[in-house]
């Protein structure tokens, strides 16, 4: 069995080059050229693979005997799908209020699921706890350099499909993870200059409070539809990277995101879940407009990219549910 582990960890990484689409659509709302990087077509479903498959593969080569991560759902399907691929046994561990398609997905990559607590944080505490048995290792969904490290090879994506910097990044935060690894890839290939445009969902706005705090806040509780956006308090790196690049931060109501999902879904005939939907609310609420008049974000002729992140937990009867619940038409 190591032998077949090592070998694995030798081959090249789980995650897929993802296309880069400029939108017609979206390109029209915009009034200038945007771009999706889809990152919803990766095997595990969401751009988690890329930083969670570096970290389980450099696990693997230090020993790594059982991982265990603590997941709203992406994170634990991109830790099960790189177990799986490396021979390692995997325990996921989730909030009690996960989705049944989310615990069967996770079941079928061959994962051990335990339910735990009302939120993310919650799961968290049970997983490291777990992860001080001998040879097990935590996955953090967000918090780790070599997560960042892995998913800084987006922007190296980005520069070898557009060339020239973008006028604009656009992706949604949640623990911070995504922000942390571009920045870092932005940093890599010489664009820090490229602003950000940090999107959240209110309820589960850690980042934006952070920002404004000058520190780390902890939300009292998650109230967002958006749970993937679910973390109390985001990655203290997250902060760090407001002061190496220019990061917008803007916060968006859970209903601006559905709505979003679903003119995604009618514009590009993409499914994504709300948490992807805060990004794309960027474009479709008028959010990159507003920056641009208040002078916050200077784009003259440069084009968008719109980080697609994806997301496993949204199927067409969750949305029709969370419009309804939500009461957006």
């Amino acid at each position: 069995m190591e032998g077949a582990v090592m070998e694995h960890v030798r081959e090249e990484p789980f995650h897929r080059v993802t296309p880069l689409l400029e939108s017609w659509a979206l390109s029209q709302v915009a009034g200038m050229p945007v771009f999706l990087k889809c990152e919803n077509v990766q095997p595990a479903g969401s751009f988690k693979i890329r930083g969670i498959g570096h970290f389980c593969q450099q696990m693997a080569m230090r020993g790594c005997r059982h991982l265990v991560c603590s997941s709203g759902g992406n994170a634990g399907i991109a830790a099960a799908y790189s177990a799986r691929k490396l021979g390692i046994p995997v325990t996921i561990v989730l909030p009690e209020n996960s989705s049944l398609q989310v615990v069967r997905r996770l079941e079928g990559e061959g994962a051990e699921v335990q339910l735990t607590g009302k939120v993310w944080d919650e799961a968290n505490i049970r997983a490291q706890k777990l992860a001080t048995r001998d040879g097990w290792v935590n996955v953090s969904p967000f918090d780790h350099p070599l997560i960042w490290e892995g998913h800084a090879s987006l922007v190296r994506e980005l520069k070898e499909s557009l060339g020239t910097p973008p006028g604009a990044l656009v992706l949604a935060v949640g623990g911070g993870g995504l922000l942390a690894g571009v920045t870092a890839g932005l940093l890599e290939v010489g664009w820090q200059h490229v602003p950000i445009v940090a999107m959240e969902t209110r309820g589960a706005h850690s980042f934006n409070a952070a920002l404004q705090a000058g520190r780390l806040v902890t939300l009292p509780d998650i109230t967002s539809i958006a749970r993937s956006l679910g973390a109390k308090t985001v990655a203290a790196r997250t902060l760090e990277c407001a002061k190496e690049c220019k990061i917008l931060s803007e916060v968006v109501e859970d209903c601006e995101a559905v709505r979003a999902v679903q003119r995604f879904l009618d514009d590009e005939r993409m499914l994504v879940e709300p948490a992807c939907g805060a990004a794309l609310a960027a474009v479709y609420s008028g959010i990159l407009g507003k920056l641009q008049a208040e002078g916050r974000l200077s784009l003259a002729e440069a084009s968008i990219v719109v980080i697609v992140c994806g997301g496993n937990n949204i199927s067409s009867q969750q949305l029709q549910e969370l419009k309804s619940q939500l009461g957006c038409s």
